[in-house]
């Protein structure tokens, strides 16, 4: 499948930018690199230093697949959080992560964590915040108190609370409203390919490429992709991809670590947490891509020196990776598309990867990417309400990847799986108490009794 050629003016102050960039990263610490051209798939990097060299299934005890069986709905019992009182099973579940790939970063630590100034008391008047949420066109409104916070002894302790409460939500919405689609950071320790190459240093036209593919980033990036780079080491970058509507993915979010090479195409891995969610994301972080050089592909479907670009790779990543049927991703599934028999295998396909999306949403809440703290939090606070909704939907029937914003788009009803049914039941209350935790109001109607 073809990808079109994306294209941007640049701006000089943009130039401006890089310029100052690359003095700190090739002055203050030397960016080397190799001096062979070689793949993703190569020997060299599937060795010890690139850890991007894949397992079988059987030898990674977290990874959790698709057998003809429809896969495990049984695994990861730390997912499903009963009680929210229950802290026992709070630290477990943490405890969990720990022992897998995580993404990178840390704790999400946001400043109005802080406790508050006590015996304090401040005016708060009437007011409405309204957000909008480019990823799915939507308004927000989130009111504020209109009425006198007490802070000090004037005040219950479940006033201060709510109005806590209500200045951590406003606070979190407008972090997630300010937050840039590209941006430069400055620490990429976590990155996972930070230690880069060993050989030659840069060229200027190696230099000059990446600086053209940063203008096209921040010129041109759709409101489903978010991209940092770093100031440092111009040849590292890391995405978010928002899951696209209409499909298994739908309101997830999927992290990439990216290293620019001096000679292309670039290296992409991808944080799965030990989840095969699909053919052309493996759990050992390999992404399969023609442009990528890790499939095969014709024309325009590989990578073209001097015309292809990572805006091309992000893009293809979310529209033809993070499909609506990825079971026919699978080389060889392709030619049952229109069969009765690959239909029932791609749908049966879909109630594994919904499972397993929504794992990852929780494994990206609790640990989101280190510079993407604000918009994880923001993201699943918006968007909490739709995916209890679409959960309770597909329990009942509906097509896994017809609910948008809440509703059912398409009324034809499908029979799904009871172990299907039974997964997604095991998992809601676990759900509605971490989105709770993250702020998330209108969740307690979607807790099943124990």
């Amino acid at each position: 499948m073809e990808i079109g050629e994306f294209a941007s003016e640049g701006s000089q102050k943009m130039l401006n930018h890089n310029e100052v960039a690359m003095s700190k990263g090739f002055g203050k610490s030397v960016i080397v690199v190799g001096s062979k051209s070689e793949s993703l798939n190569s020997d060299h990097l599937n060795g010890p230093n690139s850890d991007l060299s894949c397992h079988s299934d059987d030898d990674v005890d977290k990874a959790v697949d698709f057998d003809e069986d429809g896969g495990d709905y049984d695994s990861d019992d730390y997912m499903y959080d009963d009680d929210d009182d229950d802290e026992n099973d709070y630290l477990s579940m943490q405890a969990q992560f720990d022992d897998v790939d995580l993404p990178p970063g840390v704790e999400a630590s946001f400043s109005w964590l802080k406790d508050p100034t006590p015996g304090v008391n401040t005016q708060a008047g009437p007011s409405s915040l309204n957000i909008y949420d480019p990823t799915n066109g939507e308004n927000h409104a989130a009111a504020t108190s209109s009425s006198t916070v007490l802070t000090g002894a004037g005040a219950t302790v479940k006033e201060q609370e709510e109005k806590e409460q209500e200045r951590k939500e406003e606070q979190v919405l407008r972090n997630f409203q300010n937050f840039k689609r590209f941006d430069t950071v400055d620490d990429f320790a976590d990155h996972h390919f930070n230690s880069g190459f060993s050989g030659q240093q840069p060229t200027k036209t190696w230099a000059k490429k990446i600086q053209e593919e940063w203008k096209i980033l921040e010129n041109n990036l759709p409101d489903t992709i978010y991209v940092r780079v770093y100031e440092t080491r111009m040849d590292l970058l890391r995405a978010i991809i928002v899951g696209p509507a209409g499909t298994p993915y739908h309101d997830g979010l999927f992290v990439f670590d990216i290293l620019f090479p001096p000679t292309y195409p670039d290296m992409v891995y991808y944080y799965s947490g030990g989840l095969r969610i699909n053919p052309n994301l493996y759990d050992c972080g390999k992404v399969c891509l023609s442009l990528l050089n890790t499939w095969t592909g014709k024309g325009n479907e590989k990578w073209i020196p001097k015309q292809s670009t990572m805006l091309q790779v992000l893009v293809s990543i979310q529209a033809l990776i993070l499909n609506a049927h990825p079971y026919f991703n699978e080389p060889g599934y392709a030619k049952s598309k229109d069969s009765a028999t690959g239909r029932t295998k791609s749908k049966e396909y879909n109630e594994n990867v919904f499972i397993l999306s929504l794992k990852t949403m929780i494994y990206t809440l609790r640990k989101p990417p280190k510079y993407f703290e604000d918009f994880v939090a923001g993201h699943f606070h918006l968007r909490a309400h739709d995916i209890l909704s679409a959960c309770k939907a597909y329990m009942e029937g509906a097509e896994i990847g017809s609910v948008a914003k809440g509703k059912v788009l398409s009324e034809a009803g499908t029979s799904h799986r009871s172990e299907f049914k039974e997964a997604v039941a095991k998992m809601m209350n676990g759900l509605v108490n971490h989105f709770v935790r993250n702020g998330s109001k209108d969740c307690e109607q979607f807790r099943l009794p124990c």
